[in-house]
């Protein structure tokens, strides 16, 4: 599924789109499984980070904060398998991983080289916000000058720039302790905390079933950049110290921007019909990761839009067909410098969601289900 570009845009803000699109996770979403309650509540928190993401669009916002913003709200509803509410690794931990990309710096920070395309950090068990962290490593290329960075080093440098630390009970929900025992075949009581200590009840149970959701965030700002933001607690009873493709670049995650060569009087000709070709792109993935990253998935998708001059919904129905062929399963977000995006998927479901200048959220679940406007 792809959504076109809209002449109303131009009437809220001429000429400068800004767009915003997110997911939840994708994986064995049913409405068999589920309740309309339950539905409502997936929604209703999708429609949440929707607002905080687009709030900082149209003040005219950089596209690095408002995808931060979006995913911190994501990252603080246990519905969601990232910060509070992640998944247990097999020793009963939490072991969570972000990461950002942006298609070109942002342009309120003139002190970013162009050679810093992003940044990622993973076997987190302190930071409760993932999404901020990454954010804030990135803007400050003196102190990590590297794309990758892990455990105790990323949060303390996080902690020095005044990211939130906590302790790793914070994360814990009795819901994802019970899926970790089962998983296992362990019993699921005693609890590790009292059940009166967290917040779960059956209007706010996730409807997914050993998850291997992901949360992100691709966001288009009225300056031309994308950013992309991922950030999860990876597979229900993953191996102590594994690592998904959330924080892998290229595989879970991508942005960037290239110039085309196109003649004068092609791109004359683009600009009357409204058929430019994308110059940049983000993704964000959410599912298997270990075939993401096999595949190097979200690159790949960029490089079928660059060089085989592929819609984003043909490059990412394409990669999701080539998942599926390697018994992967999973959902895309993809967001172009047109205001294009495309949210293809080849599994179940996939909770996502998408806000446009008229400030109106859209949202679905399914598989089947078009993007939808959000009343709540």
């Amino acid at each position: 599924m792809s959504e076109k570009y809209s002449p109303l845009q131009d009437k809220v803000h001429p000429k400068k789109k800004y767009v915003l699109v997110i997911h939840g996770g994708a994986g064995i979403i049913t409405r068999e499984s589920s309740t309309p309650e339950q539905r409502a509540n997936y929604r209703e928190a999708l429609n949440k980070s929707l607002k905080a993401g687009y709030e900082i669009l149209s003040n005219g916002g950089e596209a690095l904060d408002a995808v931060a913003a979006a995913v911190t709200v994501m990252e603080d509803c246990p519905l969601f398998n990232a910060g509070k509410g992640a998944v247990f690794n097999i020793a009963g931990n939490n072991e969570l991983e972000a990461s950002v990309m942006l298609s070109k710096p942002p342009a309120s920070h003139s002190h970013i080289p162009t050679t810093r395309r992003g940044i990622s950090a993973t076997l987190l068990t302190k930071v409760k916000n993932p999404s901020q962290l990454v954010r804030a490593l990135y803007l400050q290329p003196d102190q990590v000058p590297h794309p990758f960075i892990s455990g105790t080093t990323a949060e303390d440098i996080g902690a020095s720039l005044g990211e939130k630390l906590v302790d790793p009970s914070y994360f814990y929900t009795e819901r994802r302790w019970r899926e970790h025992r089962r998983g296992l075949g362990l019993p699921e009581e005693p609890l590790p905390y009292p059940p009166d200590t967290n917040h779960d009840d059956n209007k706010n149970l996730p409807l997914d079933q050993l998850p291997k959701g992901t949360v992100g965030a691709v966001a288009l700002d009225i300056r031309g950049c994308i950013a992309a933001l991922t950030s999860t607690g990876g597979r229900t009873n993953k191996l102590v110290g594994r690592i998904g493709d959330t924080p892998h670049m290229g595989s879970g995650f991508w942005a960037e921007e290239w110039n085309r060569t196109n003649s004068a009087w092609w791109q004359t000709i683009m600009d009357i019909v409204r058929c430019r070709p994308p110059t940049a792109l983000g993704v964000s993935g959410t599912g298997d990761g270990d075939y993401f990253i096999r595949l190097a998935t979200a690159a790949t998708i960029a490089r079928r839009v660059q060089l085989k001059n592929q819609t984003i919904a043909e490059a990412g129905e394409s990669c999701m067909k080539e998942l599926a062929e390697n018994e992967g399963l999973g959902g895309v977000i993809i967001l172009d410098s047109e205001g294009d995006v495309a949210m293809p998927m080849n599994s179940p479901g996939m909770y996502r969601g998408v806000i446009r200048q008229d400030g109106v959220p859209l949202t679905a679940i399914f598989s089947d289900e078009e993007v939808v406007y959000c009343s709540l």
